[in-house]
């Protein structure tokens, strides 16, 4: 048996911890679980700030749970502690991290929405691994509910459709609203139009009439199913669409009180659990589904699980797999040049495989110049002179599942310089990277740049070549009589980053 691992999450509600360990099998047991509430959402979304108060219940938490991981041989360093949307809006965030590192020896990680919709994918993956037709046969949509925001995604017969981290938070909204009005049917309006104004931008993506397959995951949906839902397996729960719109209308007539009173939650999940049920209930009904699907899982399920992704190769692999087909439905969501894309995406892989010795780099970093080179052309829908500007702008702002915003930002500098003769050293922007982010963008680019030149006139000419290192060279040899004059004077133009940073001469034969 491994040794066990630590989670500390902290929400916008709440600062919740867990520990767990994996069995030989590779199933995760969970060992211990600690919940305390926080309304560190209620300080950020009235003031900006957390406020003292809050910072000092935040450091008492925590040096509790110092103390609880202890008893399991676990220090502040060897635990993973992250913060969501609420501290990732703070203003004062930093200061109040380097407080925790000070007083509690916890090192804070703030993670952005796209890595939540990743954890989660993982979390969910798991706990539904043994239904046959999950994710694979439907169009599917997972809904988390969260106090900030709320995270969507949308698969496509198993491949990632899209992913949105929609501000549209529980908390966020009684913050909004409490101080104009209390009346549940305005609350209603607001949260539909709020749903009507992203549904455009959603179905550019995935049509939602068209889904017959609703995810929905959290604390909330938990109670529903607990109520009036039926057992799939251990850690699922399955409800009738017509029996979760009843359940969560009911509730709309209760008070506060009422709910803890009724559920046994605590009052920070009773505040917020009507809003909750209505924002699911919503977008529930933009779909074709007749039940809901109710993984009994969490963030910290999926950080666990992540830090084990690396050592499961089949789950890298997916995982992988889903990147890039995000990445290629951002592609045609711009109407891009598919099969070029797909054409310098299978070339630039070659010869990454080729130089793997002079890389040292991980499966990720493989995805990473993937995905760059589906989207190196994507800016041509704004205007193509200075096309690579404009994708490297599109990139940046774009939500890719799987990147985050590090991961995001090497892509987006990718398809930035794979045009040119220009550097990125010659940008402060770029100078200011660390020294290893920069190498990886440097070689990737190089790799990209050679990959797009044997792709020159956009009409797939390469299908069968081999790649081979000799001496200081790299060698294409094309089994194709097609005339490559043209490629060749594109190899001679775009090389030359390509020879600085590996020292090899590119030949075409």
């Amino acid at each position: 048996m491994a040794a066990p691992e630590s989670v500390i999450e902290i929400g916008s509600t709440g600062v919740r911890l867990l520990v767990a360990e994996f069995s030989s099998d590779g199933k995760q047991n969970i060992l211990d679980r600690s919940e305390k509430p926080l309304p560190l959402g209620k300080d950020v979304f009235t003031s900006g700030i957390i406020s003292q108060d809050t910072q000092n219940q935040l450091i008492q938490i925590l040096i509790r749970y110092r103390e609880q991981l202890q008893a399991w041989g676990i220090t502040p360093a060897e635990c993973t502690c992250v913060a969501l949307s609420a501290f990732r809006d703070a203003k004062n965030s930093d200061p109040i991290m380097d407080r925790i590192l000070v007083q509690a020896g916890f090192h804070v990680r703030i993670i952005d929405g796209i890595e939540e919709n990743k954890l989660m994918y993982l979390a969910v993956s798991d706990c539904i691994k043994n239904q046959t037709s999950a994710f694979k046969n439907e169009d599917t949509v997972i809904l988390v509910v969260g106090g900030a925001t709320t995270e969507i995604m949308m698969m496509s017969e198993g491949k990632m459709a899209g992913v949105h981290s929609l501000r549209l938070g529980t908390v966020r909204i009684d913050q909004q609203m409490k101080n104009q009005t209390s009346s549940y049917s305005d609350i209603q309006r607001y949260v539909q139009e709020s749903i009507n104004n992203t549904k455009g931008s959603l179905e550019s993506e995935l049509n939602l009439s068209e889904v017959r397959q609703f995810i929905a995951v959290g604390p909330d949906i938990t109670l529903v199913a607990l109520n009036v839902g039926r057992p799939v397996s251990t850690f699922l729960w399955e409800i009738d669409k017509n029996d979760f719109s009843a359940f969560a209308k009911e509730i709309q007539g209760y008070s506060v009180d009422e709910c803890v009173a009724r559920f046994k939650i605590p009052y920070n999940e009773a505040e917020t659990l009507q809003v909750s049920l209505l924002i699911y209930d919503l977008f529930l009904h933009l779909t074709k589904a007749e039940k809901l699907l109710a993984p009994e899982t969490n963030i910290r399920n999926g950080l666990i699980l992540s830090q084990h992704s690396i050592e499961n190769e089949e789950l890298q692999k997916e995982f992988n797999i889903q990147i890039t087909a995000s990445a290629r439905n951002l592609l045609r969501k711009y109407h891009g040049d598919e099969m070029h894309a797909e054409c310098v995406r299978m070339i630039a892989v070659k010869i990454y495989d080729t130089l793997n010795n002079d890389l040292g780099y991980n499966e990720h970093v493989r995805t990473l110049l993937e995905t760059a080179a589906i989207l190196h052309d994507i800016g041509g829908f704004i205007r193509y002179d200075n096309h690579n500007l404009h994708s490297s702008y599109i990139i940046r702002n774009s939500e890719i599942f799987g990147l985050s915003r590090k991961d995001n930002t090497i892509v987006a500098e990718i398809a930035k310089y794979h045009k040119g003769n220009s550097v990125p050293q010659d940008e402060d922007s770029f100078l200011m990277l660390p020294r290893s982010d920069r190498m990886t963008i440097l070689k990737l680019t190089a790799i990209l740049r050679i990959a797009d030149a044997l792709d020159r006139g956009h009409i797939q000419k390469f299908n069968d070549f081999s790649i081979k290192l000799q001496s200081n060279s790299i060698v294409i040899h094309t089994k194709s009589s097609k005339n490559t004059v043209l490629e060749k004077i594109a190899l001679n133009e775009k090389s030359g980053m390509f020879e600085s940073v590996f020292g090899y001469k590119v030949i075409l034969l």
